[in-house]
């Protein structure tokens, strides 16, 4: 396999695959509803709307952290999958086993929060092949999950908030979708799997997510992390008063070798964004 993305990589980079396409249409009838395109990367999101976890006391948003989302990305005749499903721990077992039957990789099983109630798992799995053929492998493994397929329904419009002095601390604009507020910081550094080079779109970017609520706000995320920076950015995050509640590894073959590290925290939107700036600043990011 490390062979195959290695020559991929390198016709990619001579640029004999540049008239490539991303074949939207076909992958929006196989999931049932429209993804995005960046680049030659095809990403889908599927929200868990149908669950009610609280962290605590704090009742959290699909938005914030319990998105299961898809990208595939076009290497010509092929494509390479990932991804990170969303799923109760009693969903599972029977996800793991369909993974398998698919003919899926699994590249990781693990939490990103904790003391939520119910209790969420979060699988990382990866595919190679043609890219319908992925979509609908990957489908039919959400298909026993409890996971609405359909787009959900329009939120109830509401007043956005005022999130200037994050942005001013965090030195840019982030996305807004009703409360949420999200980043994503790509490394500096080329990323690669199994030798083919990973775009920031397919989940090689530090993401930042906060939910407001009220005059508070909460945080999680996970931060795209070389081995050296793993302690320095959980000493950032702990002296500013951000949980680390993981970390691990999303792949089997990156190259540099990748930590992941999840975060919590429930406080001043702009503190807790004064603690971030402080993490990413111990990293190689573009900011």
């Amino acid at each position: 396999m490390k062979i195959k993305f290695a020559f991929f990589s390198i016709f990619l980079s001579l640029g004999f695959l540049s008239n490539a396409q991303v074949d939207s249409t076909g992958l929006n009838n196989v999931f049932g509803k429209k993804g995005m395109v960046q680049g030659m990367v095809y990403r889908i999101t599927y929200p868990r709307s149908d669950l009610k976890v609280k962290v605590d006391e704090f009742s959290v948003a699909p938005g914030l952290a319990l998105t299961s989302w898809i990208g595939i990305l076009f290497m010509g005749n092929e494509s390479m999958m990932m991804g990170d499903l969303v799923l109760l721990d009693t969903e599972e077992a029977a996800a793991v086993a369909k993974l398998v039957s698919s003919g899926l990789s699994i590249t990781a099983i693990h939490n990103h929060l904790t003391n939520e109630k119910p209790a969420i798992k979060y699988i990382h799995f990866s595919g190679t092949g043609d890219p319908l053929k992925l979509a609908a492998s990957i489908k039919s493994v959400l298909a026993i999950t409890g996971t609405p397929m359909s787009p959900p329904s329009a939120p109830v419009s509401t007043s956005s908030p005022d999130w200037s002095k994050v942005e001013a601390i965090l030195g840019k604009t982030g996305k807004y979708n009703g409360q949420i507020l999200s980043y994503t910081f790509p490394r500096k550094e080329r990323l690669t799997e199994s030798g083919m080079e990973m775009p920031p779109s397919i989940g090689m970017a530090t993401g930042i997510n906060f939910q407001m609520d009220g005059n508070t706000a909460a945080i999680t995320g996970d931060f795209v992390l070389l081995a050296n920076e793993v302690n320095p950015v959980i000493k950032a995050l702990t002296e500013n008063g951000i949980i680390v509640t993981a970390v691990h590894n999303h792949m089997l073959f990156d190259e540099p070798r990748l930590f992941m590290m999840h975060f919590w925290a429930v406080a001043d939107p702009e503190k807790l964004a004064t603690g971030l700036k402080a993490a990413l600043d111990k990293t190689n990011s573009k900011l």
